[in-house]
């Protein structure tokens, strides 16, 4: 039987539902999903076995100008992603207009790999919208095969997913057929706290915060684990802490469901705040934290 494998990255603006492709093609949610711009912060591999394929689905930080180190290690990222691509998935939403980077567009209107331009949100758009959107698009990226998709209603994800099969190209699989993912378990916790400090806190809070899970034991029933919440300043570690620790019990309590979900198993989770100051302009920090991996 002929066997296929290859590499397919995600890219896109931020808040265009990047995460939410990744998750549904994979069947797990390995890419936290907010409202909130930035989300991503790394770039997380996803991959999907079959019989006869493995897909390697790699979900970027939204394309941005970078302000500070941490935004252009983000960016650092989404370069890394053309570079070993079989397969590109660009996606928009109905009513964007352009990309955030001009080089970057560049990049994917000259690619000679295939592209596959993702309209998401159709859900949200009437039929002539639509027609003008794909009309639009296919003018501005001439390369690319346009699928009008919804990510969160699941419309037209398996026909994207089975065009991406055809795509790619013969090979044997590059990681073992039961891996999920190229992240240690470490990095979900992280992700999974990150996520509900998102959802809960506002203003620049949750862009100041960075997760270090210190301990991580797995015992037969339960899994114990101790994480640090970094921010930048004293002020921010009182707003994260909250009334009585009312705050940070919500962040603790919300974490370990979906921890327990996604492990099987009872989780043990004790949550500590730290400040670290100016971590996400500290070259040395952000190397501790996965980011300038140049």
């Amino acid at each position: 039987m002929m066997h296929k494998a290859g590499f397919v990255n995600i890219i896109g603006n931020p808040n265009v539902g990047k995460s939410t492709l990744m998750n549904a093609f994979v069947g797990e949610k390995l890419s936290i999903i907010t409202s909130k711009a930035q989300t991503t912060r790394h770039r997380i591999l996803g991959i999907v076995n079959g019989d006869d394929f493995q897909v390697i689905l790699s979900d970027t930080p939204g394309i941005i100008k970078p302000a500070y180190e941490l935004q252009a290690s983000m960016m650092d990222f989404v370069k890394s992603a053309f570079d070993d691509a079989d397969v590109l998935l660009y996606m928009v939403e109905i009513g964007e207009q352009e990309l955030k980077d001009e080089a970057f567009f560049k990049k994917i209107t000259t690619s000679k790999i295939p592209v596959l331009l993702l309209l998401n949100k159709i859900d949200k758009s009437d039929q002539q919208q639509l027609e003008e959107q794909v009309q639009l698009w296919s003018e501005k990226v001439p390369n690319a095969e346009i699928y009008p998709i919804s990510a969160l209603e699941g419309f037209n994800v398996k026909e994207v997913f089975g065009r991406i099969i055809e795509l790619l190209p013969e090979s044997p699989a590059f990681y073992p057929k039961d891996q999920l993912t190229d992240r240690p378990e470490r990095f979900f916790v992280n992700e999974t706290i990150r996520e509900k400090i998102l959802m809960h806190y506002k203003k620049e809070i949750p862009y100041a915060v960075e997760i270090d899970t210190e301990e991580f034991f797995e015992e037969e029933n339960i899994i114990r684990m101790r994480s640090v919440i970094m921010v930048e300043r004293e002020t921010q570690k009182g707003i994260i802490i909250g009334h009585k620790g009312a705050a940070l019990k919500r962040v603790g309590v919300e974490a370990r469901k979906d921890l327990e979900l996604f492990f099987g198993k009872q989780v043990h989770l004790e949550l500590y705040v730290k400040v670290n100051k100016n971590w996400r302009s500290d070259q040395k920090q952000l190397k501790r934290f996965g980011y300038n991996q140049k």
